[in-house]
């Protein structure tokens, strides 16, 4: 009775393993899913950023930190021309 006590618990712990590795891989995959969802959504949201900011020349694409930094001084430059108009 032991025996196959102790046999069944190791065949579960196999069986069990191999679930864990399947919920693992599928939590992985879905992270990583979302996180390249994310990545789709912050580059839409810098392409729609930089179609509205001025550049010189028009073709020019500017990084992600040279967009951030570039609208930074633009509203701000825009807030200063209002101050002193």
């Amino acid at each position: 009775a032991r025996r196959k006590g102790k046999a069944r618990r190791g065949r579960g712990k196999a069986r069990n393993e191999g679930l864990l590795s399947k919920q693992k891989r599928s939590r992985r995959m879905k992270a990583n899913d979302r996180e390249r969802n994310r990545m789709h959504h912050l580059n839409s949201a810098l392409d729609a950023l930089r179609s509205v900011l001025p550049t010189f020349p028009d073709d020019a694409k500017l990084t992600k930190i040279e967009t951030l930094r570039f609208a930074h001084n633009y509203i701000w430059a825009l807030t200063q021309s209002l101050r002193l108009a």
